[in-house]
């Protein structure tokens, strides 16, 4: 069974092709980060999968529920958090969740037991009566989500869960995360934070051009590589050489006098080496 069905998505805007024929196919349960450089084509994807964006061509669905022919029954498959604050900073953290159950057209006893299982589950249960102005970025983080699985969503995508966080906030949600994929949740994920994808996703995919050049599992991306790194100075800038065994890279460096750093290969690396860009 397929949560999540991409099949040679394209779409154009105007001389633009923001996505030249993606095909995903991301099973129940999993944690899928999609990587690549602004510009690649990775928020016209989740606008597309959520119903925002009309494709030009290809098919997506959710669950079984084609995106665009039953749209209905598709934004009933997800929850989504997106890249910006876009909570009430009037309302309360309560008052903000109601809102989204009414959205959602959800029954006023199952509104109120959501919203205290998902508080409590988020470590937010004391901000229930807070507006939402005075919680911290990282609260108001754990909130979105909390309002994305208000409804029961078997899919939930993040677009930039952590921007702007500081690196121990960071890690809380994703613990949160890990912690969602325990309850069966598909996830999919965008993520600049390239040690974010490493450590959350079963498999990776990277994006290039509107078209994804690799996919696979983040070991096995980074094993196509080496194990262990050494970015040496040169002339020109900074090279990367690459080694099996850190044997054979210290045995390399005993040859050459530049200032070295020695290091394991890391997911970045596998999108440098396939790409020759960042993940922006």
């Amino acid at each position: 069974m397929t949560m999540i069905q991409v099949n040679n998505l394209i779409k154009n805007y105007k001389k633009v092709e923001a996505l030249a024929g993606v095909d995903i196919h991301v099973k129940p349960g999993e944690i899928f980060a999609y990587l690549g450089p602004n510009g690649a084509g990775k928020t016209t994807t989740i606008r597309i999968l959520t119903g925002l964006t009309q494709a030009t061509s290809g098919t997506c669905s959710i669950n079984g529920f084609n995106i665009e022919k039953q749209v209905c029954q598709a934004k009933q498959q997800y929850g989504l958090v997106p890249q910006a604050i876009n909570l009430d900073q009037e309302l309360t953290v309560q008052e903000n969740l109601i809102i989204h159950g009414w959205l959602y057209r959800m029954k006023s006893a199952d509104i109120s037991s959501r919203i205290h299982a998902l508080l409590d589950y988020v470590e937010l249960s004391e901000k229930k009566k807070s507006q939402v102005k005075t919680l911290s970025g990282g609260m108001k983080r754990r909130l979105m989500v909390a309002r994305a699985l208000l409804h029961g969503p078997k899919v939930l995508f993040l677009d930039e869960p952590t921007v702007g966080l500081d690196p121990g906030i960071r890690r809380k949600i994703w613990a949160l995360i890990k912690k969602i994929q325990t309850t069966g949740t598909t996830i999919f994920l965008t993520t600049h934070y390239i040690e974010e994808a490493e450590f959350l996703a079963d498999r990776v995919a990277f994006l290039d051009q509107g078209r994804i050049v690799a996919l696979d599992t983040p070991d096995r991306l980074m094993e196509n590589l080496g194990a262990w790194a050494i970015d040496r100075l040169v002339e020109d800038g900074m090279e990367t050489v690459y080694f099996k065994t850190r044997h054979e890279a210290e045995r390399f460096n005993t040859l050459k006098s530049e200032q070295f750093t020695l290091r394991r290969v890391n997911l970045e690396d596998a999108f440098l080496d396939l790409t020759g860009k960042k993940v922006k």
